[in-house]
């Protein structure tokens, strides 16, 4: 509305303006105003609840959640925030700084509502189930490492999780970054499954475990099972060597005689707990053997759990952690 005692002659300039720049001003004025009330629903406030997709996402209180216990074999029901209190205890040293604990359990509360949601958890696996204990399925779990320390992070992050764009992120984490994360492709490759991840671009770690440089050595035959178990037999083991490399330097494929397979599929088949990452410094053949060395431990895409702790340590909070790692992305609160 134009003030009381508005001047319309202060608008005649616009007699001599030719009228397809007039449309052009006006539709770009539009797009601007639609863009900021666009950019306002992703960016304003903290904890703004995010887009329903599921009735986890929909939850206005702290659902049950149904753990299939590996031990045990048998389905146990208990309170969403104690499960993510035994995840935390289990996936992060319970004796680390609260802001890192709470970072941990921001994540992996993440984790759980977005498998939840878009793949229902576990019951495929497990009817009856939602989630699991079993880490290669799930998450770690183990409650009785839950001390004051975890319980404190699990009730200060109470119902918050990551999300982009209102929807839940795809929430990696690792151990050790060994100085610069992954994208999901170079990182997990065929495990990251298709999608786009604006929010988990390679990012500079400053800060590893103390031990992020390790070697190993494998025998040829080891090398061709593990080559095999990526896809491809490579005959006789004449020769080991890096393929493409990802934006984090991280090895893409790794090159076994004629044979080229994926790495982290490479990395999974020959042993994680030996080829503690794709972040490779060399790879040799010595004899009947094949030395590797590299950097960090896991497949660095997400959290570094090791450098989490580092800036909890220099004053970090939770939130700066999670921001620094999860780039674009922001905090949403599902319940109280």
């Amino acid at each position: 509305m134009m003030p009381v005692g508005f001047n319309f002659s202060k608008l005649d300039f616009l007699k001599n303006v030719p009228r397809r720049y007039v449309w052009f001003g006006a539709l770009t004025l539009t797009l601007v105003v639609l863009g900021a009330i666009s950019w306002s629903r992703f960016s304003a406030g903290p904890f703004a609840r995010p887009i329903p997709g599921s009735k986890w996402t929909q939850a206005t209180q702290e659902p049950d959640l149904r753990v299939f216990v590996k031990e045990t074999g048998a389905v146990r029901t208990m309170k969403f925030e104690d499960y993510i209190a035994g995840v935390v205890a289990a996936e992060m040293d319970p004796s680390w700084p609260l802001e890192a604990l709470k970072s941990q359990a921001i994540v992996a509360r993440t984790f759980t509502i977005e498998q939840l949601e878009r793949k229902g958890g576990v019951a495929a696996a497990h009817p009856g189930a939602d989630v699991s204990t079993d880490p290669q399925e799930f998450q770690a779990f183990d409650a009785g490492r839950v001390n004051d320390n975890v319980r404190r992070a699990v009730q200060e992050t109470r119902g918050v999780i990551i999300t982009y764009r209102g929807r839940p992120v795809r929430a990696w984490f690792h151990s050790d970054a060994g100085g610069q994360t992954a994208t999901p492709v170079e990182g997990l490759g065929g495990q990251a499954e298709a999608g786009d991840f604006p929010y988990l671009r390679t990012v500079r770690v400053p800060w590893t475990s103390p031990n992020t440089e390790w070697s190993a050595t494998f025998t040829r035959d080891e090398v061709r099972r593990a080559a095999m178990e990526a896809g491809q037999d490579p005959g006789s083991v004449a020769s080991v060597s890096v393929g493409r490399k990802g934006p984090s330097g991280r090895a893409v494929d790794i090159v076994v005689g004629n044979a080229t397979v994926p790495a982290p599929d490479f990395r999974l088949a020959i042993g994680s707990d030996r080829m503690r990452s794709t972040l490779i410094t060399s790879l040799t053949m010595q004899g009947d053997k094949v030395v590797m060395t590299g950097r960090g431990n896991g497949h660095g895409v997400g959290l570094a759990q090791w450098a989490a702790k580092a800036m909890a340590e220099q004053g970090r909070t939770a939130d700066d952690i999670v921001r620094f790692f999860y780039s674009r992305a922001r905090l949403s609160k599902l319940w109280p």
